[in-house]
């Protein structure tokens, strides 16, 4: 029993640090503001994540720097007794900052610096809910680091390629259901550091002055987590149950391969579509090896049985002035998660959100951005292994905002 409980409750947690059911990336307050599309086209900087190949039509340097802070609250009511329990986050605060310059004596050539957190806050659930034996509390960051660089084959055809460096770190808490002489239970605390490798493809394709397409293909990307810390607080009659030490493992983050088109009218309409598809069939099991094994902590495989998904994003841009545009969108995303694998982790669904945006040119050299997205998920289901069986509702709004530099 304490063996499962532990290793279920390190096992998804260290999934929530790198990947959320599926992904909602805000890497770019322009392509957030039109429904998180934009890969067949250069917009700016952020263009460095969504096609690494439409960068190449970059026609001056420019340094982007954004935020978009996340205000999101999840509802679980239990299917058995019917009451309800809430969580309590702080606000998360994802950033990106992206850089990108033209080399003088390389004429076609274009290079690009991006950093970027895909995944960083705070879940909370509030004190003596149904599920603490599965997590009380989760702290997590992660930071890519990705350079990259774009050659302009033609007027009409850009590709580029890059390299991913992946870095994250969490802290973990939940309940253990032991008690002390005071009644109150055990705790487990779980802290670690992952790193992982990878790289991103892209092409661009520009069929006329109004139509393009584009292609980009991020590379799976194998976290591998050493000497995480595992530190329990539990009745000295247990101390040699549940040691002190460190532990290992690997996490499997899908590739995705994305096909855009975009299609301009006339210098004042432009629309996108974005279609994605994520390889999330990669993350069938985890295993965890632990440096001190006992009766209660042995090295485990863990089945989690995702599927691959697709998900579409559409949005428009309307150009209402010469200094300002404004945007909106949506899109609609398939959950990996199947009936039976339901967690307070990842209580992911099948996903439609909506957004809204726009840009303003102070200048010819400075201009500002901001987006705003809103999701509602609503999920039903149960987990076979902790016999959690109820209603997961997740609410979630994200405004943006981002700085451009060009010269």
């Amino acid at each position: 029993m304490y063996r499962f409980l532990f290793t279920y409750f390190l096992s998804l947690n260290i999934l929530r640090l790198y990947s959320q059911g599926f992904q909602v990336n805000f890497q770019g307050q322009k392509q957030q503001g039109m429904g998180f599309a934009g890969t067949a086209l250069f917009q700016d900087g952020a263009s460095i994540f969504y096609n690494a190949g439409s960068i190449a039509f970059a026609e001056k340097n420019s340094i982007n720097i954004g935020v978009t802070p996340i205000f999101a609250n999840v509802l679980y009511v239990d299917s058995a007794t019917g009451k309800a329990y809430r969580t309590e986050n702080p606000v998360g605060t994802p950033f990106c900052a992206y850089g990108l310059f033209r080399l003088k004596k390389l004429e076609n050539f274009r290079f690009g610096l991006a950093i970027y957190t895909p995944f960083g806050s705070t879940v909370q659930w509030e004190e003596n809910w149904i599920g603490r034996f599965a997590i009380t509390r989760l702290k997590l960051q992660a930071i890519y680091f990705q350079p990259t660089f774009a050659y302009r084959l033609t007027d009409k055809i850009g590709i580029g390629a890059g390299f991913i460096l992946s870095k994250g770190n969490v802290n973990l808490q939940k309940d253990i259901p032991v008690q002390d002489s005071l009644g109150n239970f055990s705790h487990a605390e779980l802290s670690g550091k992952a790193i992982g490798f990878g790289y991103n493809l892209g092409l661009n394709f520009k069929l006329n002055a109004e139509f393009s397409i584009g292609l980009s293909y991020r590379s799976k990307i194998q976290m591998k987590v050493k000497q995480g810390d595992a530190v329990f607080s539990v009745p000295a009659s247990l101390n040699n149950n549940f040691p002190d030490g460190d532990f290992s493992g690997a996490l499997p983050l899908p590739d995705v391969a994305t096909i855009g088109f975009a299609y301009k009218v006339k210098e004042k309409w432009l629309f996108v579509l974005d279609i994605n598809h994520v390889g999330w069939k990669t993350y069938d099991t985890l295993a965890f090896d632990y440096e001190q094994n006992t009766s209660s902590l042995l090295d485990t495989k863990s089945p989690r049985k995702y599927k691959n998904i697709f998900a579409f994003r559409a949005g428009a841009a309307f150009n209402a002035s010469k200094n300002l545009d404004l945007r909106f969108g949506g899109g609609f995303g398939f959950t990996p998660v199947q009936d039976g694998y339901l967690t307070p982790e990842t209580p992911d669904g099948n996903r439609i959100y909506g957004t809204l945006g726009f840009s303003y040119r102070f200048t010819d050299q400075f201009s500002m951005d901001a987006s705003l997205y809103y999701t509602y998920i609503k999920r039903a289901g149960n987990n076979n292994e902790t016999n959690l069986n109820g209603t997961f509702t997740t609410k979630a709004l994200a405004p943006g905002f981002s700085l451009i530099y060009n010269w």
